[in-house]
């Protein structure tokens, strides 16, 4: 975006400074200024309490679009702990940096998380961006955007990455909308169009029942939010070794419009999470009401496994939406995957068929959950799940 002061407007009351985090602002002579280090992110718009910074356009695209290279990736982390989500998108990032021969980038943001830098390193990036601030040290849409925002109109990369997630879908628009840049949500593959060098995203539409492919051939850079546990992970490798590029910020917290108050989880305590769970045991309509998904988490207790549930049973109001699998809940891949009484609508294994081992429990022969099993036990499930919960903690006990 290009912006511009308005000098008869301007006040000097100096509320522009606080949320720049590139010092890209000053007061000279009681006016604001846009100096060298300015990044356009656009922090200082928002700031101006008198409507004495405005955005004059969007920056045009450059018709020669060899200034845009390079594949980037921004890090999710939680608790010093690099997310799932962005480890698969460093290795995917990783493959369309290679078909397009140029670099792929991490972007991480927090305090003290140079570790986490390393380690994108390890997981295929060639160089990571490391911006480090105590106002960093929880995501916050206001600081993060303005500072990937800045990143971006200065390096120019020609593909970002984000994670599906909620954190994910937060921040992508935000930094899309100040871009001017093309964004597509939930990405389920992605491709490499060598001809015209556009990233080819696929994304289910219509509840899954058609995909869609999104190109976004007039703007840059070309952006793509992907759901967690449908990119394979890559291996990590200790000995690979990247550049660390530190990312100077100056961030005061009064500049910020959020404060962080209180965490809290939404997995009660104990509860494995669904991203992370290499077991899930679900349930469904069959269960027939909410009391009985207690059957379901006495098998994932036994199995130290993730409870996951059907969007029927979250709409019946019988168990936490935070539990729902599928197109409109979260997607897994956990190397086992046990379905209770669940039909097998195209929703729901739009976000569980890429499981290892599906294992499905149902008294219906002809339920489409059948058609994606590894292996099907036709059967009523109030009879053969307490058996199968009580035959594992014999066998666990006796291990």
């Amino acid at each position: 975006m290009l912006i511009r002061i308005i000098p008869e407007k301007c006040t000097g009351c100096k509320l522009c400074l606080r949320p720049c985090p590139y010092r890209g602002v000053e007061i000279i002579d009681g006016l604001a200024v846009l100096n060298e280090r300015c990044t356009y992110c656009g922090a200082c718009v928002s700031a101006c309490k008198v409507g004495a910074i405005e955005v004059v356009a969007q920056q045009p695209v450059s018709a020669d679009l060899e200034k845009y290279r390079g594949v980037w990736v921004v890090a999710e982390h939680d608790d010093g702990v690099l997310k799932g989500g962005s480890i698969e998108l460093l290795g995917e990032g990783r493959r369309l940096a290679d078909e397009l021969q140029v670099p792929l980038e991490g972007v991480v943001l927090g305090e003290g998380v140079q570790a986490l830098a390393q380690e994108m390193i390890h997981f295929g990036a060639d160089k990571v961006h490391l911006a480090e601030h105590p106002v960093l040290a929880r995501y916050r849409t206001g600081p993060y955007a303005d500072i990937i925002c800045g990143l971006i109109n200065q390096k120019s990369p020609e593909i970002v990455l984000v994670s599906a997630t909620p954190q994910g879908r937060d921040l992508a628009p935000r930094v899309a909308a100040r871009l001017g840049a093309g964004l597509t949500a939930d990405c389920t593959v992605l491709e490499i169009d060598q001809e015209q060098r556009l990233l080819v995203q696929t994304r289910p539409a219509f509840g899954g029942d058609l995909m869609a492919t999104i190109l976004c051939p007039n703007a840059r850079p070309q952006m793509a939010t992907v759901r967690p546990n449908v990119m394979k992970k890559p291996q990590k490798d200790p000995s690979r070794r990247g550049q660390i590029e530190a990312v100077p910020v100056s961030l005061d917290d009064r500049g910020v419009a959020t404060k962080i108050v209180e965490v809290l989880r939404q997995e009660e305590q104990g509860e494995v999470s669904l991203l992370d769970a290499k077991i899930v045991v679900s349930g469904g309509r069959g269960l027939g009401k909410a009391e009985n998904f207690s059957l379901i988490r006495e098998l994932a207790q036994v199995l130290g496994a993730a409870v996951g549930a059907s969007r029927s049973t979250v709409d019946a109001g019988w168990i936490p939406a935070y539990h729902q699998v599928g197109q409109t809940g979260k997607t897994v891949q956990p190397k086992l995957y046990i379905a209770c009484g669940i039909s097998g609508a195209v929703q729901h294994l739009a976000g569980m068929s890429a499981s290892e081992t599906i294992v499905a429990i149902n008294k219906d022969p002809h339920a489409p959950i059948f058609d994606v099993a590894t292996y099907g036990v036709v059967g009523d499930l109030f009879e053969i799940v307490p058996a199968l919960t009580a035959k594992l903690r014999e066998m666990l006990s006796s291990a």
